[in-house]
């Protein structure tokens, strides 16, 4: 599936193993809070609004101030209303000194100028998987830091595989050929998202990158092919066409009620999958074009940065920081939440803990922010690649019009 003028993905990806993680040090990861000077409040600001995330968070928040001799006002909004919530915020000078951030909207908040770069808070991240880091970083400054992450893998039903006599897939090839042999009856050999938006752009992003494509460059060789190939499981047979009305939720609707015998998904979906009687699932790295390629997959997670004060409020907000990201907290919260620590002594922690974390994590160390090569031009190319995606299993075009029309869109 390699096209005669692969280039690789424009960033590079330093290919991390799970085993490459053994025997790295732990650490808090940030700055040595300070207790000196008087206590003051810390307004905290996130879209945690539900129960009981609200109020763990809350906690989190809480102790970590206290290091700092200082208090927490924990406001949350309804992420709909959060984005703009935050620009009236940065428009009328009145941030928060602690603000959560979805990470692909980092650049446009990073770009108003209100938030501060962290490393020169000093807050430590040498403890920190490169790719983590990567995804808190505008124009090369580290304005947030999450502490901890996600991204896609492929999970499979380990029955069904072992009755149709198929190896777990690992190039596109080997999909295509598993897909097809899994299909059977009404029983889909695979499934994904591909409804509009954020959800269905980003299950397809994996294809993209592992095939050397762009975001900013989609009429190219690289993007065509990986579209053709990801679409014509659907067009074959293989995927049902219903996917573009499905949500991640509804893949795993599919998957866990026996519809689908494989489904590209996140680590949110493990308790469901538990949950399911009878169900003996495995998961895998992302099949890439050609053996011996690296799987390249977004990086989701929500990141804290520190809003722009004066230099007592920064310091204390920075440390509070540093303390949500300390190695036992994201330890804790990953295990509770099957989330991947930014730390890497943590992260080999998790797979100690939880076997079936092992593939999440291998994929956590070569994955890329989601608006990596794309910036502060994502959402007109979340649109037109989720439209192309639609278009082409939909039967409206084929992969290259499909995505000449998306490369139009983009340019603007």
């Amino acid at each position: 599936m390699k096209t005669s003028t692969r280039r690789g993905i424009a960033f590079a990806v330093a290919a991390v193993s799970i085993t490459a993680l053994a025997g790295c040090s732990g650490g808090g990861g940030g700055a040595a809070p300070s207790t000196e000077g008087e206590s003051i409040e810390l307004t905290a600001f996130d879209y945690y609004t539900d129960e009981p995330s609200h109020s763990t968070m809350g906690d989190r928040l809480s102790d970590c101030a206290a290091e700092v001799n200082a208090t927490i006002d924990h406001q949350s909004v309804p992420y709909p209303q959060y984005n703009p919530k935050v620009l009236q915020m940065v428009s009328t000078k009145t941030m928060p000194d602690l603000l959560m951030i979805n990470n692909p909207d980092l650049p446009q908040f990073a770009a108003t100028g209100a938030l501060r770069d962290l490393e020169k808070l000093d807050v430590d991240t040498d403890q920190f998987l490169e790719s983590v880091l990567e995804v808190g970083k505008y124009e090369d400054k580290l304005y947030g830091l999450a502490p901890n992450v996600n991204s896609l893998v492929l999970f499979y039903n380990k029955t069904m595989l072992a009755e149709a006599g198929v190896e777990v897939p690992t190039t596109w090839e080997e999909l295509g050929a598993a897909a097809a042999a899994l299909t059977q009856g009404d029983r889909y050999g695979f499934t994904y998202s591909a409804s509009t938006g954020t959800e269905g752009t980003w299950t397809f992003i994996p294809f993209l990158w592992s095939n050397g494509g762009s975001q900013l460059e989609l009429d190219a060789p690289e993007a065509v092919e990986a579209l053709t190939f990801y679409t014509d499981l659907a067009l074959d047979g293989y995927v049902s066409k219903s996917v573009v009305n499905w949500s991640q939720a509804d893949a795993k609707d599919q998957f866990a009620s026996g519809k689908a015998a494989m489904m590209i998904n996140g680590p949110w979906q493990i308790p469901a999958l538990n949950d399911t009687e009878g169900l003996d699932w495995g998961s895998a790295t992302i099949p890439v074009p050609e053996a011996g390629d690296t799987p390249i997959a977004p990086l989701g997670g929500e990141l804290w940065t520190v809003p722009a004060s004066d230099a007592d409020r920064e310091a204390r907000s920075a440390s509070v920081v540093a303390c949500l990201n300390s190695e036992d907290k994201q330890l804790e919260t990953a295990l509770t939440n099957n989330t991947v620590p930014s730390n890497k002594a943590a992260a080999e922690e998790l797979v100690a803990q939880q076997p079936e974390m092992a593939s999440i994590v291998e994929t956590v160390t070569t994955a890329y922010p989601l608006t990596g090569d794309s910036g502060l031009q994502w959402n007109d190319v979340n649109m037109a690649l989720s439209a192309a995606i639609q278009a082409v299993i939909s039967g409206q075009a084929d992969a290259q019009t499909a995505l000449e029309a998306a490369q139009a869109e983009v340019q603007g």
